[in-house]
């Protein structure tokens, strides 16, 4: 079926109303129902149960990244790629700067043939306004009519709020409009937009509980209600926000902004040119002050247990049954909280496809269905290599560029970046003889190198499989292959586990594996706090604020990093707090939040947006792909009986894969074509 994607058909057609019941009629049905088969508003909203069976659509429509499609792509930053049988999805696309193809391509969220952000985004919207403008037709309690309310004003603030980082300021609806209008609304700034969205989610604060399960209405669901929106909910989206208003792209885009005539200086789109680098430390100090006291506010409450988040438990058992180090396999120590481990975050697996989050995921909309995951996302993480992997030879895979931002176990980078270009960090004691030794504890859970031992359960692998029971991504190894293996030296096991494989086959029925990216965990928070309290330190240029406890918070930006750098730490995988030298300089300490972001959020699609918003995402070292190139010394069988990490190795090396030829105007994608034309207040972003 072809879908419609014009604004004003999302925005002015009719929407089915749903009179109860929790079984939803999707969006793309929508789109084929005649207008004259919409139920009746005085039963869609006439009490509570048929109206929250009005909301529940809502969630079913937010992209379930993973898996919108049978092979997806949300990486767009500079952190992962394709190999070439997916060159025609939109992370490749982005790498060619062919943003246009996000109009027409079914393998990504903004657009997917299941899920889509930018059709969703507009329709639920409308679904929003109409359920404000009807709130009044309820017969119920006031509880009841806060929680509607509450839910609808976040939603309406969220879907602008997604569209608003890939599109830049939007019109801000507040009204269902007819289908005999078209709503010439002026298109507002990205700033402009965002205080929009921060009174929504102010009123949605205001009216939502901490706990569903604690109100008379939430009552009803009892022990299912982790998905429905709350108060600390819309708490973190509100110094989302700000923080985003408060980038440097978003200042320096603001300059760009003809208020008065509703559109951008005709030089926007080489507005920031060369030199955006120089800007990256330019914040807005207003937006950031602002940041840091909503967060400071919301990591106050988890510190004070008022509500039921938590950092997930970063616990693994030094070896396992097959004598390797468990955080490879992902085995739990046993003494941990089973229902809130760190891997769960990303999958689960023999759980009876649970949804994974545990307590650490704050935002999430529902999975798609059971063993969807098996078909979508558990077969584009592998080795294609002699079918090593089931399905086609489509693989997602990580830069050496991301490898590079895990750090060593003292704390420090690697890397530093100065003049464009990334420069040995002598502090680190990094060794280029043993490149994987001493690192970062999340290395070791996140991604797949060399003499990695791949498949656990090898009966029923045919012989030439079997050969390849521990990773060659040496250059020139059996898995370096560019079709079906690792262009860049590894694999992702972040997201979903190395036993998903023709051996060991976690992706079969009965294990019962699930993935699901959170759209926000509380790891964010930590790292959104810290960087609005450090934008404030470097417009100041007071490195004491970097270590200030008072301002709005009990935590300071130091505390706040090293919070997530001690949950990984542990006497086996040692990770030592942030160095002095670093929380001496604001600027310093900026760079080290960034790489705490990267390496904390990999692979789970926020890199390209923060590369964006902090004026980077045209700037080399960004715009070059890398790969690891390396001999390997040891023999075939010496891993067998050794961990892989101490590997000697011979002329280790990086070599260019991609280099992005992006322009000012990549900062932005633009917007169709067709709804540019609907009236002269909507402009198309700079330089499209």
């Amino acid at each position: 079926m072809k879908y419609n994607n014009n604004i004003k058909a999302l925005l002015c057609g009719s929407l089915l109303l749903l009179a109860g019941g929790t079984s939803l009629t999707s969006c793309t049905d929508w789109l084929e129902k005649d207008p004259e088969s919409i139920v009746a508003e005085d039963e869609a909203f006439k009490n509570f149960r048929n109206f929250q069976g009005y909301i529940e659509e809502i969630y079913s429509l937010i992209p379930d990244k993973e898996k919108v499609n049978y092979c997806t792509a949300w990486n767009f930053g500079d952190d992962a790629v394709h190999n070439p049988e997916g060159y025609a999805h939109m992370d490749h696309q982005v790498d060619l700067g062919n943003y246009r193809n996000w109009y027409n391509n079914n393998q990504c969220w903004l657009n997917g043939d299941r899920q889509s952000l930018w059709r969703s985004s507009w329709y639920c919207i409308r679904k929003c306004n109409m359920g404000i403008e009807q709130i009044k037709s309820l017969v119920g309690t006031d509880e009841e009519r806060d929680l509607l309310l509450g839910q609808m004003y976040f939603f309406r603030a969220w879907w602008h709020f997604e569209l608003m980082c890939y599109f830049g300021g939007l019109p801000y609806i507040t009204k269902a409009f007819e289908a005999t209008s078209i709503p010439e609304l002026p298109r507002l700034s990205f700033q402009e937009c965002a205080d929009s969205c921060a009174a929504d989610f102010e009123k949605a604060y205001d009216l939502l509980p901490n706990d569903w399960d604690e109100t008379l209405a939430g009552m009803q669901t009892s022990g299912v209600n982790d998905l429905r929106v709350n108060k600390f909910m819309a708490l973190c989206y509100l110094g989302k926000v700000y923080l985003w208003a408060g980038s440097p792209l978003m200042k320096e885009f603001e300059k760009a902004w003809k208020k008065d005539e509703n559109r951008f200086d005709a030089g926007a789109a080489t507005l920031l040119g060369a030199s955006s680098n120089g800007k990256t430390y330019d914040y807005d100090e207003k937006y950031c002050k602002l940041a840091a006291e909503t967060f400071g506010k919301a990591l106050d409450m988890v510190n004070r247990g008022q509500v039921k988040y938590k950092l997930a438990e970063f616990k693994y058992v030094t070896t396992d049954e097959h004598d390797n180090a468990g955080i490879y396999n992902h085995v739990r120590e046993e003494n941990s909280d089973e229902t809130n481990f760190y891997s769960d975050i990303f999958y689960t697996v023999k759980q009876n496809w649970k949804v994974p989050g545990v307590k650490e995921a704050i935002f999430r909309g529902v999975c798609s269905g059971l063993n969807t995951a098996n078909w979508n996302c558990a077969k584009i993480f592998g080795p294609k290599v002699q079918g090593l992997v089931a399905h086609d030879k489509i693989i997602h895979h990580p830069t050496a560029n991301v490898i590079d931002q895990y750090g060593m176990a003292n704390g420090e980078p690697i890397y530093l970046v100065k003049n464009g270009e990334y420069v040995i960090n002598d502090s680190a004691h990094w060794d280029p003889e043993h490149p994987y030794k001493d690192r970062d504890p999340r290395f070791y859970h996140d991604i797949i190198f060399d003499g990695f031992h791949y498949v656990l359960s090898t009966d029923a692998l045919n012989s030439d499989q079997k050969k390849l029971e521990y990773c060659d991504l040496y250059t020139g190894g059996a898995m370096r292959g560019v079709a079906d293996g690792s262009s860049t030296g590894y694999f992702i096991q972040k997201l979903v586990p190395h036993q998903c494989n023709e051996g060991d086959r976690w992706y079969d029925w009965d294990w019962a594996f699930e993935c699901y990216l959170p759209y926000m965990r509380l790891a964010d928070i930590y790292l959104m706090y810290a960087e609005a309290m450090t934008a404030i330190a470097c417009s100041k240029d007071d490195k004491n604020f970097i270590k200030d406890k008072s301002y709005c918070s009990t935590l300071s930006a130091v505390d706040a990093i090293n919070a997530l750098r001690n949950r990984v730490s542990s006497e086996d995988y040692p990770l030592e707090p942030v160095a002095t030298r670093f929380v001496n300089s604001p600027k310093l300490f900026m760079d080290e939040v960034r790489r705490e972001r990267a390496v904390e959020l990999a692979f789970e699609g926020f890199r390209w947006c923060d590369l964006q918003r902090w004026l980077l995402l045209t700037e080399p070292p960004y715009t070059v792909k890398y790969s690891h190139e390396f001999e390997r010394l040891e023999t075939d069988s010496w891993f067998k009986t050794n961990d892989p990490k101490d590997a000697k190795v011979g002329n280790f090396h990086k070599e260019e894969l991609i280099t992005r030829r992006l322009e000012s105007k990549h900062y932005w994608f633009p917007l169709p074509d067709k709804d540019i034309y609907l009236y002269e207040g909507f402009p198309q972003n700079p330089g499209w």
